[in-house]
């Protein structure tokens, strides 16, 4: 199967934007995803999926604890930034002892529960310490393309 033709398949997926972060020896670090899912209520359980090549991976085994930021609609700019295209001053807030952006749609923190080494990525569960929630709308990726919420118009009957 061709890389490009599997690539454009999942793009037509859309999802939110997060930036995970974490902390390690006193720094912050942090990465761009999409691939962030709920797997369970109980106990509450989150899935980040981190590749590779990708520098936070080392970070998050080390640190075993991360935080998953859901982007606002008008957080582009920071996605850009924790995608390798560093565009401001970023500042942090904490939670649970974590780093997490102020205005993000949702902040979650977690313990790594268990790790997943699976073909190119690596995935972490992670078990939900704490949670803040902001009404706002989020910031959506699909098709390689940034995109925001509509609300479709629907029959009243």
């Amino acid at each position: 199967m061709d890389d490009l033709l599997f690539r454009q398949a999942m793009g037509k997926f859309a999802t939110g934007v997060t930036v995970l972060t974490t902390t390690h020896e006193g720094d912050i670090h942090g990465m761009t995803a999409n691939a962030f899912m709920s797997v369970s209520l109980d106990p509450k359980l989150v899935v980040i999926s981190i590749g590779h090549r990708a520098r936070f991976l080392e970070k998050v085994s080390q640190s075993k604890r991360f935080a998953v930021n859901i982007l606002a609609e008008d957080q582009e700019p920071l996605s850009r930034h924790f995608s390798g295209r560093p565009q401001e001053d970023v500042q942090f807030a904490s939670l649970d002892g974590l780093p997490v952006l102020d205005g993000a749609v949702a902040k979650v923190t977690c313990d790594v529960a268990s790790v997943y080494v699976e073909g190119d990525h690596t995935l972490f569960i992670g078990k939900v310490t704490a949670i803040e929630l902001e009404d706002k709308n989020p910031l959506l990726f699909y098709s390689g393309q940034y995109c925001e919420l509509t609300t479709l118009e629907t029959n009243k009957i």
